[in-house]
């Protein structure tokens, strides 16, 4: 399903993707959101020979096509991420039921976040659909079963509703510290993916069509079974 011919999303492999993702967070992480000094902390030139570490970068060409290619979004995928670096945050439970940390341990988690879209294109849901699509689509050919990230409570342009109400993701616990320079709280949420892609199919929407039309079968099976 093409959606926008204009709108391209790739994983990042050379410097000119990565300057691409650094031009995307200078213009919120920084001068937006003040959540970063320098963007250039948050993917260093090392992280491209890195296999534990995926950014996603969507382009937008502007008309007549092909004149301009804008970056337009980035997200970032660390999978297996350090246990400890999550422990150290302080998590307070929102189900007591549920441990953090065994979540972690008993299944192939992968961490979903510094998303971030330029303001300009923020309103175009198909640049935030590119970017899920792409991120979802290495994932789920490696084998992970979930996605791990935060919101902030207080971001006007939080994702939380778009997450939880449409994607599915499960708020499961709150701290108020992290990596970013950001004084609000964070909220974590999980997402179940093959839980995800069965409500997701039943619904039959355009958003199913467009992040899985482009699977092969044995991508489809890995959330079928």
């Amino acid at each position: 399903m093409r959606l926008d011919d204009r709108v391209t999303a790739d994983r990042v492999t050379d410097e000119a993707g990565r300057q691409q993702v650094l031009a995307v967070l200078r213009a919120t992480y920084l001068r937006e959101k003040r959540w970063v000094n320098d963007p250039e902390t948050q993917f260093p030139p090392e992280d491209l020979g890195r296999d534990d570490v995926s950014w996603f970068v969507v382009a937008v060409r502007t008309r007549p096509i092909g004149v301009r290619v804008r970056p337009a979004g980035v997200v970032r995928v660390v999978y297996d991420p350090p246990l400890a670096a999550y422990a150290s945050y302080g998590f307070a439970a929102l189900d007591p039921s549920l441990r953090i940390e065994e979540m972690i341990r008993d299944n192939r988690i992968a961490e979903i976040g510094r998303f971030a879209v330029v303001p300009r294109f923020r309103r175009r849901l198909v640049v935030a659909a590119a970017l899920m699509r792409a991120a979802a689509a290495e994932t789920v050919a490696r084998g992970y079963t979930h996605y791990l990230t935060d919101v902030f409570e207080d971001d006007p342009h939080s994702p939380y509703g778009f997450h939880t109400r449409v994607m599915g993701f499960h708020p499961v616990a709150t701290h108020d510290v992290g990596e970013l320079n950001c004084r609000s709280r964070r909220i974590t949420l999980v997402l179940d993916l093959k839980a995800a892609y069965q409500r997701l199919k039943a619904r039959g929407n355009w958003l199913f069509r467009y992040l899985t039309g482009h699977w092969d079968d044995a991508l489809h099976r890995r959330l079928v079974a």
